[in-house]
């Protein structure tokens, strides 16, 4: 506001008098405008502030917590209330600032919204009337004949009165202006005044507060990094003392347990599984445990009532039998020593109990007498039977199997050494940058998972190993040497390795080019009236790959639609790489052939029998559901066959328990005609578990430790699963 009006230009009520009053009032609604916008920006700027204390409170609360943590340390407690007594002050001062600030909107600010703009509102509404009845008043005046001598006399006297009062209400309309335009210019610098003075109050506070714990900062800094190196030293030592007992202890004692599962329970079938379960012995009673939490489940009731006894004629080595008056529990140690050690102890035990009314509960070593039998992951196992009895996937053991594999001890995408984690469904082991970019991908371009924090199936370890970094690169970096482009290295930087993984994966920029093929579900040649296409380089199998038969003809696939491509790599034999180069080239993981009964990639490789093969199209997005023309889905053509490993496969992939095929036939009732005991069992247990399922029962493990056992078999001995119809008819 720059106009400061003169009181003689009011009397003359001038043309220019009044262009400067609406430039006045222009003016003063602008400043009232920004003045409550000001107090409406200090009120947010308050309840943000106040926000602010109430989370650093609570954050000095939970500082505080982790002084309690554990048993009392002097050192950190002294330098948790030194700091949180410190950051309380600060808190204290900035609260004092948001009061300061508060205190000035109101003296400042809002009492000039409220009282020097409402004065001149009422000046401004004032200084109106009286020019209204003023231009009325003359226009009467105006409007009185000559002849009406005693009506103009009235109408000059009115006019001279409306002239007096007009006057005066400007006179205080511009006083009020020329006022508002004084106290607007002090109000507002002395609100800026204060507020100044208040920060630097709040701040000299602070540097005042800081400047007391500045010696004990230093006394702190020095002791954390003694502390440091008094860890890293013990860290070391416990390193050092860790290897050399690992040199002389040769393991736990470890057994394993064969125990009548579940499946006995069913009329068609009789299995005995290899469980590993802890073992102890507790009140003259022999117990287990699958996990430490779990509950005990009482294998022997009375220990006065056993013996054991070693079972040389055994087909396994390293067994004894526990035996007692109503049944006996056969185990097996994983060593002979084990083995002298677990019977002399269950011998202890039992002689222990007929002399003491009760044995202490706590576990003892094996020396005393406790019989403290364990039963995990952790102890070493071979292949074979035992090999059913292992937890899948045990910590190392999956991670060195697949960086054995050619080029599988270097990522796949930057070359960093010692990969820990893969993408299952690309079949290719990553470090742990190119992992995070490949997880904001999707899981429709890549399924991350550790080699060393995960669970990871047989069928799927086996799968990392088929394929690898060597046989994937070679599809997906098929024109990386013809394009000169430079492949990124372990020093580069996150942007460097993001922009390479997207155009290798999801624009796929340097894959070999397929011919375009008409259609999207046939195509065995090229189209009419071109010259036939040079035939597709097949993928080098790798040494001592599953493979035992040659692919096909690479003159056969060369001119093939992708997903023709990928149905012909899925038969008999399948190839995993063509498969890949196939799904790489776009090929619909669903394709559908309509000259083989709408056979779908998944009901192809469930006829050539490949547990490999149909998990490598679970993994990238198969339908386990898709039936063909007559209905059929790979449940039903794995029952048809006789295929109990793919069985299990689908049925762990949530495969449809009660789809009929046009016959009307469900997966159990094929198995059932095709007296395939183990495909019924399976079944049985499935449907089983989808009933508890329902009626929202969680059920035991017994139906998981189960399909585990016939995974391994399926994984390690796929012939022991081949039964014939008279190995149903002798249960």
């Amino acid at each position: 506001m720059t106009v400061k009006l003169d009181f003689e230009e009011c009397l003359k009520d001038s043309p220019r008098f009044r262009a400067s009053i609406e430039l006045v009032e222009a003016e003063v609604s602008e400043l009232e405008t920004r003045l409550e916008k000001l107090l409406k920006l200090g009120t947010g700027l308050l309840e943000s502030g106040r926000h602010y204390l109430t989370a650093s409170r609570a954050f000095i609360v939970g500082i505080c917590d982790l002084a309690h943590l554990g048993p009392p340390e002097p050192m950190m407690a002294e330098c948790l209330e030194k700091f949180t007594v410190s950051l309380n002050h600060k808190l204290d001062s900035h609260a004092e600032l948001l009061d300061a600030i508060q205190h000035t909107l109101q003296q400042q600010i809002q009492t000039l919204v409220k009282e020097g703009l409402r004065g001149f509102r009422e000046a401004r509404r004032e200084f109106w009337r009286g020019a209204e009845s003023l231009e009325a008043a003359l226009t009467h005046n105006a409007e009185v004949p000559r002849r009406r001598a005693q009506e103009a006399e009235e109408a000059g006297a009115a006019l001279r009165t409306a002239r007096a009062g007009y006057r005066g209400r400007a006179l205080d309309y511009a006083l009020q202006i020329n006022v508002i335009e004084d106290k607007r210019k002090f109000d507002i610098m002395e609100f800026v005044l204060h507020l100044v003075e208040a920060q630097a109050t709040h701040f000299q506070q602070g540097h005042e507060e800081l400047s007391r714990l500045a010696q004990y900062r230093k006394e702190l800094g020095a002791q954390l990094h003694q502390l440091v190196l008094n860890s890293a030293r013990e860290k070391r030592d416990m390193e050092q003392r860790h290897v050399l007992l690992k040199q002389k202890v040769r393991g736990q004692v470890w057994c394993t347990a064969s125990l009548p599962s579940l499946i006995l329970k069913l009329p068609m079938s009789v299995m005995i599984s290899i469980y590993r379960r802890w073992f102890t012995i507790q009140s003259n009673q022999l117990v287990y445990q699958k996990k430490y939490k779990d509950p005990v489940t009482v294998v022997v009731d009375d220990l006065r009532l056993c013996t054991v006894k070693l079972c040389p004629d055994s087909e396994r080595r390293f067994c004894f039998e526990v035996v007692s008056t109503s049944k006996s529990c056969f185990l097996q140690a994983d060593s002979e020593r084990l083995l002298q050690l677990w019977v002399s102890a269950v011998q202890s035990s039992i002689a222990s109990a007929f002399s003491q009314a009760h044995l202490d509960d706590s576990p003892r070593g094996l020396g005393q007498g406790s019989g403290h039998l364990a039963i995990g992951s952790a102890a070493t196992l071979g292949s074979g039977g035992m090999a059913r009895g292992r937890e899948p996937g045990g910590v190392g053991h999956v991670a060195a199997q697949v960086q054995s594999v050619d080029g599988n001890a270097q990522c796949c995408d930057c070359r960093e050494p010692a990969p820990e984690w893969a993408s299952i469904n690309l079949g290719v082991t990553l470090c742990i940058e190119c992992s995070g970019i490949h997880r904001s991908l999707g899981v429709h371009f890549s399924k991350v998972r550790s080699l060393t924090l995960d669970s990871w199936e047989p069928e799927l370890v086996k799968l990392m190993c088929e394929l690898g970094n060597v046989v994937i690169n070679q599809i997906y970096e098929a024109r990386v040497e013809a394009m000169a482009v430079k492949k990124p290295g372990p020093s580069c930087s996150r942007q460097e390795k993001e922009a390479w993984i997207q155009a290798k994966y999801v624009e796929k920029k340097f894959l070999t080019k397929l011919p375009e093929i008409r259609g999207r579900r046939g195509g065995r040649g090229p189209p009419r009236g071109q010259p036939p296409v040079p035939p597709k380089p097949s993928i080098r199998p790798r040494p001592g790959s599953l493979r035992s038969k040659p692919e096909p003809p690479s003159e056969d696939l060369g001119s093939l639609h992708p997903g023709a491509l990928l149905f012909r790599a899925s038969g008999h034999p399948p190839s995993l790489p063509t498969m890949a180069d196939a799904l790489a080239h776009g090929a619909d993981v669903n394709w559908v052939n309509g000259g083989q009964e709408n056979a779908t990639p998944l009901i192809q490789a469930t006829a050539a029998n490949s547990l490999l093969a149909c998990e490598f199209l679970l993994q990238n997005g198969a339908n386990v559901n898709q039936v063909d023309s007559a209905g059929r889905g790979p449940l039903h053509h794995a029952t048809i066959l006789g295929h109990t490993g793919l069985a299990c496969l689908f049925l762990k992939r949530g495969a449809d328990l009660g789809a009929r095929d046009s016959e009307g036939r469900d997966p159990l009732t094929i198995a059932m005609e095709t007296a395939n005991a183990d495909i019924v069992t399976l079944l049985r247990l499935a449907k089983m578990r989808e009933a508890e399922a329902a009626q929202g029962q969680a059920g035991d493990e017994t139906y998981l430790d189960i399909f585990r056992d016939f995974s391994l078999m399926a994984s390690d001995d796929p012939e022991k699963l081949r039964r014939r119809s008279h190995d149903l008819h002798t249960l």
